[in-house]
């Protein structure tokens, strides 16, 4: 599941395009996931995390250490 935050879980929505005629067509509302590159003190190495920029403005707020065991915690691999 490439569109998915290893820290706050959040995954596509879905729902419908609706055109002028009012005709539905399924569509899918993806979060945005961004590549980022953390260093880890505590295993002395960096860490590549897949994050939404929620959870991006979570790490820096709470720091790589707490971010990383929470994500530990919901049984993710870092």
């Amino acid at each position: 599941m490439s569109a998915h935050c290893q820290l706050t879980g959040a995954k596509p929505g879905f729902g419908n395009h609706i055109s002028h005629s009012h005709r539905r067509t399924s569509r899918r509302f993806d979060p945005n996931v961004q590549r980022k590159r953390y260093w880890l003190p505590s295993e002395g190495r960096h860490v590549r995390l897949r994050l939404s920029t929620k959870g991006i403005r979570t790490v820096d707020s709470i720091g790589i250490e707490a971010a990383v065991a929470r994500i530990r915690a919901r049984g993710g691999k870092v």
